[in-house]
Parts: structure tokens; sequence; C-alpha cells
């Protein structure tokens, strides 16, 4: 075992997770694949569109039939007809012709553009009158333009957005292979802890940590697995350990990773089979007193028990490595917000210091304002919409910084 307290950087222990393997591999339906990581690459069955296709309700042309038109100087084409929806045309078009056609329309042999209806006047039923010029494929999609016909489309490892699921129906698949979701199991230790429908008694405190924790795991595309309240009984939380790790794929502790004669989590982790602790202590604050296990090929963590503590780890620490369990190749990248501190803000050097903090707009700039409290005062996380990182080399930061928010 490390010595206690031998602290690591948040780098350090990031630099663990690609030793942890991702979960099996399972079929879905296409209804079923919303946040989903692929498993498979998704190759195009056809041309996306597998046809010349209008962008904009008007008229298909040849482009150089409206070369120089202008309200002034317009150019005047022979309307050959209607093109309907689904319907290949029948017809072609020739210099000075041109036909109707609507928003996702297939062009007829020998158009090349549309004019916007906007653009033009009906004489009569056959005579258009052009006042804007358009060039070779201007308000078209040429065939194959989105994708051509067995041509990769999406990579496996990609997170299934909306966007990815209209792909992967634009490529007649109605099954794919993807990762399981990883079931994550979350306990809950300490005599002081009572159920949420329990009212506390003196020095008695509701479980909070159970719910945070879910909902974290939840938004990063797990399952969690609540195993409930385990007193402070070496014996009981080592029977709990023991279920939540043959059952789930990751096993969060909060609480027990503190200095207490009565923390138990180390000396369980210790006697668990094939588990050796990585590490005890990061340089985080809040959080410092965080374990990493490696139980078999599971991850196993001792997260604080005060409840921003565990949330602050979990968002920095745990979720790139439960990325990793969903089959993601990198963490999740959570791209900030840039916004500009409304004051100073202390921080000790030789840790990482994430401070929460609210934003708000001031002249039509977006400040940040640190929402200060300690670490088991959940309602801070309620009023903070993100978070900043002060580096372990810097003793703070003066009002007027630009900071990158990353949004909770």
């Amino acid at each position: 075992m490390k010595e206690f307290f031998n602290v690591e950087t948040i780098e350090a222990v990031l630099g663990h997770a690609p030793s942890f393997a991702a979960v099996e591999v399972e079929t879905v339906s296409l209804a079923e694949c919303m946040g989903r990581i692929l498993a498979e690459d998704i190759y195009a069955d056809v041309d996306i569109p597998d046809f010349n296709r209008s962008t904009m309700d008007g008229f298909a042309v040849r482009a150089s039939s409206t070369f120089g038109a202008s309200e002034a100087n317009p150019a005047y084409l022979t309307v050959k007809g209607q093109i309907p929806m689904g319907v290949k045309p029948d017809f072609t078009i020739g210099p000075g012709e041109a036909a109707r056609i609507s928003t996702g329309g297939m062009l007829p042999e020998g158009a090349d553009s549309v004019i916007m209806i906007e653009h033009t006047d009906l004489l009569d039923d056959t005579t258009l009158e052009a006042y804007r010029s358009v060039a070779p494929g201007q308000y078209i999609i040429e065939k194959g333009e989105d994708i051509q016909c067995q041509a990769p489309a999406l990579s496996q490892k990609t997170r299934i957005r909306p966007q990815e699921a209209g792909l992967i129906a634009a490529c007649g698949r109605t099954e794919i292979s993807v990762y399981k979701r990883p079931m994550v199991g979350i306990i809950s230790t300490g005599d002081e802890v009572v159920p949420v429908d329990q009212t506390p008694g003196d020095g008695q405190i509701r479980d909070i940590n159970t719910h945070t924790l879910s909902g974290q795991v939840l938004a990063a595309g797990g399952v969690p697995v609540v195993f409930g309240i385990v007193k402070d009984s070496r014996d009981d939380l080592m029977e709990k350990c023991r279920s939540a790790l043959h059952t789930t794929d990751m096993v969060m502790i909060s609480g027990g990773s503190s200095v207490g004669a009565r923390d138990f989590t180390v000396e369980v982790l210790e006697a668990l089979p094939h588990t050796d602790i990585l590490v005890h202590g990061i340089s985080i604050s809040p959080g410092k007193p965080t374990i990493l296990a490696r139980s078999g090929q599971k991850p196993f963590w001792g997260l604080p028990g005060h409840a921003v503590s565990a949330m602050v780890v979990f968002a920095v620490v745990v979720r790139p490595f439960l990325d990793r369990l969903c089959g993601l190749p990198n963490a999740t990248r959570q791209f900030g917000v840039q916004a500009v501190l409304n004051r100073n803000i202390a921080s000790a050097q030789g840790r990482v210091d994430y401070v929460r903090v609210r934003l708000f707009d001031q002249d039509g700039v977006v400040m940040a304002e640190p929402v200060l409290g300690k670490s088991g005062l959940i309602h801070t996380m309620v009023k903070a919409d993100g978070l900043i990182a002060i580096g372990m080399n810097t003793e703070g930061l003066d009002e007027g910084t630009v900071v990158e928010v990353v949004p909770l």
C-alpha cells in the first residue's frame, strides 16, 4: 500500500485511466442508441443523397440561362412543368428552360442549379422572369455530396447524438453495435448518514451523495446501482464491497477516505482479493483524500464524504475513467465558457483549487463570481454554474482575470 496521503497530481491519477478496458458490446435498435458509444464503424449503403436535390423552393434551371440577369435586365425562361416530391422527373431541362421545384425535390437531367422563387415572377403559365443570376451548383445538393456509397459515415467510439442517429438512419441501419452502459456501484458510509425519508437526529445527516453521484453517473452515460448506506462496520462494508464488485463495472464509496479511527475503506480494500491501491491522496481541493484502487480489472473509488468534494472529484477525476469504461478513447472534453473574474481569489500552492462560480452578464461581458463556502455545503453547488481551476503553482487569481468556466 502507498503511504497514507502520498499525494499524486491530477495528471498522474488520470494516467491510470488507459489501463482500464471498456465494457462489453451489445446490439441495440436505432431507437435505443441515443447517448451510446458506437462499437463499430458505420458505412453508407447508398449515396447520400442518392440524387441531385434542391435546397430551396424555386425553379430548376441551367445556371448559364440566368447569367447577367438583373431587375433591370431579367432573363426569360420557359416553364416546362412542375416536379412532384418523391418522383423522378420525366423531362430534361435545356437552355432557356425551367421547372418548378420544392425543397428536397429531385433535379431533372440538364438542370445544375435552382433559382429561388423570391427572385422570379411568373408572367403566365409557361413564362418565367428571373431577375437574379445563379452559379452552377447553387441551392442544390449533388448526389453523394454528403456521403458517398460505401464511404465511412461514422467511426467506432463515437458518442451518438441526435445528428449521429440521423446519419445512422440515412445509412439504412436499424440495429447497431454499441458498448454497454457501465454499471457503477454507489455506497454511502457512516454512522451519521440516514436515508432521505428519515428525519435526521442529533449529529445525523441525510444521504445526499447517493443522489448527486447517481445523477453524475447518468449524465456521463453510466447506470448507477445504489447499494445503500453502510454503517461504520468493517464486516458490513466488506460484504457490500464484494457484492458491488461482483455486479458492477466500477464502485464508488463516499466517506471513509479521510483519516479517522472508524474509516475502514483502506483496510477493506487491502483485504479484497486481487486489489491494489493505486492512489491515496490527490493534489486537488476540495477532494484531497480520494482513493483509487484496482480490484481485478475494475476501478474502485473512495470519495470524500462531503457532497461538494465528492461532486468535484467525480467531475474532474472519476468522469475520465467512466468515459473509458463507456468505450470512449479519451476523456470527454467539456469546453469552458470564457468569463471575467469579478473579485480576487486566494489559493494555496501545491494543489489545484476548483472554485465554484456563478455567471452573470455585466454590460455585455460574461462575469464569474465565486460562490464561496465549505465543501459540505450543497447549496453552493446549486448556486454555481461551473468550476474554475487555479493551478497548483499559483497563489490565486486577480480580479479582471479571464478564466475558463467548466459548466456543471
